[in-house]
């Protein structure tokens, strides 16, 4: 199969565009022919070397954890799911800038999403989902989002907005109008955020997800009112410090069903901002290593 590998730890340009090795699913995994795979932080600070001592990596690598496609082989006691189906999920920490790809945790692809809107939603929307069960029942409450334009915090905007919150993010003032369209009231971040909070929800916030690793944690707590009112999933050094729930991605197919579930119903989708084809995963890499991302990058395959 083709695919994007690095061979060494370093820059976008240690990324060629080679044949590597079929993968194969082993027992109660899929293997999808990909039309598009998702690109994350964790997939450029694992090319440069800066997560190798909590992820040592196998090289040659290949970047990508989730994507979307077709079902072209079944593992062992797999049940639920055809070859020909469209899917999206996730596999393991590396994998997805190829043609092949096998995935740990799946849904069934909703009619409503492209291939590059359910590339975009694997990681995104279980890294949101879990964030937001861990601060409980959403329905009636006020939740404030830090980072809501990004991928995790887009998906987290409009599934909370599902679930019946009222939602404010913070943005840059470029990606105020997308908030706003995303179903919250939008307000910058940074100094003076209590301040604007003041007017945007007079009877408080009730509950934060810290999508950014800003900063902002230890005003996330005051804010809300206490650790147990947030939730990071991009902040773990502080959130432990703090006592807030830390909460890490999983691999969970009972969340990306639920987001499947809302995409079909129209009130989750995917926001992608570029698409490059698989020969330009450089330059996908470069766009999101500047950390101004709205929405999602994705490579198609």
């Amino acid at each position: 199969m083709r695919a994007a590998r690095f061979h060494e730890y370093g820059g976008t340009e240690s990324l060629v565009i080679e044949d590597a090795p079929d993968p194969h699913p082993g027992p109660g995994e899929i293997r999808v022919r990909l039309a598009a795979a998702s690109v994350n932080p964790i997939d450029w600070k694992l090319r440069a070397g800066a997560l190798r001592q909590l992820i040592p990596l196998e090289l040659p690598a290949i970047p990508g954890r989730d994507g979307a496609g077709v079902v072209d082989e079944i593992g062992d006691g797999v049940q639920g799911v055809n070859i020909g189906d469209r899917v999206f999920g996730l596999g393991g920490v590396t994998g997805a800038a190829a043609e092949l790809l096998v995935l740990s945790a799946w849904a069934h692809t909703p009619a409503a999403w492209n291939d590059e809107q359910a590339a975009g939603a694997g990681l995104a929307s279980v890294t949101a989902m879990g964030g937001l069960n861990a601060l409980g029942s959403l329905a009636g409450r006020t939740l404030l989002v830090e980072g809501a334009a990004g991928g995790v915090g887009s998906a987290a905007v409009e599934i909370a907005v599902a679930r019946g919150a009222t939602v404010i993010g913070t943005a840059s003032e470029r990606n105020h109008e997308f908030l706003t369209s995303l179903g919250a009231a939008p307000t910058t971040y940074g100094p003076g955020l209590a301040q604007r909070l003041a007017t945007l929800a007079p009877h408080g916030i009730d509950i934060a997800l810290d999508t950014a690793a800003s900063g902002s944690l230890d005003d996330l707590v005051a804010i809300a009112g206490g650790p147990k009112r947030v939730a990071t999933v991009a902040d773990h050094a502080g959130g432990q410090r703090l006592g807030a729930h830390v909460v890490d991605a999983a691999n969970d197919s009972t969340l990306l069903s639920a987001a499947a579930d809302l995409g079909g119903q129209g009130r989750y989708t995917p926001r992608i901002e570029q698409a490059y084809p698989l020969e330009r995963i450089a330059d996908a890499h470069a766009y999101a290593e500047r950390g101004r991302t709205r929405g999602k990058i994705v490579i198609c395959i």
